[in-house]
Parts: C-alpha cells; structure tokens; sequence
C-alpha cells in the first residue's frame, strides 16, 4: 500500500485493493446497481437490501461476477 502526507495526515492511496462489482436482483433477476468493494476485506459475495424501481420493493441484490 502507497501512503502519503497530506496536511500531517497519512492517506492511503486508492488503489488495487478496490474493485467494481454489479448488484443484481434476486426477484426479477435485472442488475440494478454498481458499487465498489475491497477484495481484501470481503472476500465473500456482497448481498444487500436495496430498493429497486422494477419490483417497487425492496429486494436482496447480490454480486454478480
């Protein structure tokens, strides 16, 4: 990981750690949202509660590879 000063706070460098992933419906099965996660963190799938327009409800969405 690449710091650096900004201020006399160290800020880690946005890098390779993140990665874009795709939430798609479990209801209607139609990707709805992108967000990004750290792969080193969560290695594991995302699943979220999100409000989706299509099915006017709220629904799990999960990663999409």
């Amino acid at each position: 990981m690449i710091a650096f000063k900004k201020g006399g706070i160290i800020v880690a460098k946005k890098g390779e750690a993140r990665q874009r992933v795709t939430l798609k419906c479990t209801e209607c099965d139609n990707q709805g949202y992108r967000t990004e996660k750290n792969k080193r963190n969560t290695t594991d799938k995302l699943e979220l509660n999100k409000f989706f327009k299509k099915c006017r409800k709220t629904t799990i969405h999960k990663e999409e590879k």
